[in-house]
């Protein structure tokens, strides 16, 4: 299987790439202003599921595809910004309804919530145009191509980032939610960082469709 030296040296890489805020950092604080602590928590768990979902592809031949062939490549990305967009829209358009949804006890919200929430996270990290191009280019350089079982051990590494990523992306989370107590005292300060968490989405979205892929 994957030696130790490889798995050290692909966590020091994975940490450098996850420490930098990407699409997906953004968007979990985005829905942590927007919503609150729990769908900033469910947004994370989404993207762990996303983000894995890229490593089986990669592991599989499909990640490699997408990488290669610039339309593809370019319909995911622009099928992600799309969607960021229409979060941020509906963010910014429901920004005033957002005091009822924060005095709201938890046991109270629907389960369908939570899961579209995850839905959309995993969404966001399947399109996510950093993880593609992480998993798809960095991923297979630290496979031992002796030791055989190639698809294994990439499903192997590939836990590395992604628990590193849940970690770090349920801190970012918490922190922003955290602000965010502080604005639901008001309706006029809830209202603006509601605003807020829609216009970060909405930035996002259009970032992820002009920023092009490294060649």
């Amino acid at each position: 299987m994957v030696s130790t030296d490889r798995l050290l040296a692909f966590a020091a890489m994975s940490l450098l790439v996850v420490l930098i805020p990407g699409p997906s950092v953004l968007f979990v604080i985005g829905r942590a202003l927007a919503h609150g602590r729990r769908t900033a928590v469910a947004t994370a768990i989404g993207n762990v599921f996303g983000s894995y979902a890229l490593v089986i592809a990669v592991a599989v031949g499909i990640g490699s595809l997408v990488e290669r062939s610039a339309a593809i490549y370019l319909a995911v990305k622009l099928a992600g910004a799309a969607y960021l967009v229409f979060l941020g829209v509906q963010a910014f358009r429901h920004r005033r309804e957002l005091r009822v949804s924060a005095a709201e006890p938890a046991s109270a919200r629907p389960a369908r919530g939570d899961l579209r929430t995850v839905l959309d996270g995993a969404l966001v990290g399947i399109t996510n145009p950093k993880g593609v191009v992480f998993f798809a280019a960095v991923l297979p350089q630290f496979v031992d191509q002796s030791a055989g079982r190639v698809p294994l051990q990439m499903l192997v590494l590939g836990l590395i980032p992604i628990m590193i990523g849940l970690v770090t992306d349920t801190a970012w989370g918490l922190t922003a939610s955290a602000t965010r107590t502080w604005f639901a005292r008001s309706d006029r300060r809830l209202s603006l960082i509601g605003g807020a968490g829609g216009f970060t989405m909405i930035g996002l979205g259009v970032t992820v469709a002009v920023t092009g892929r490294a060649d």
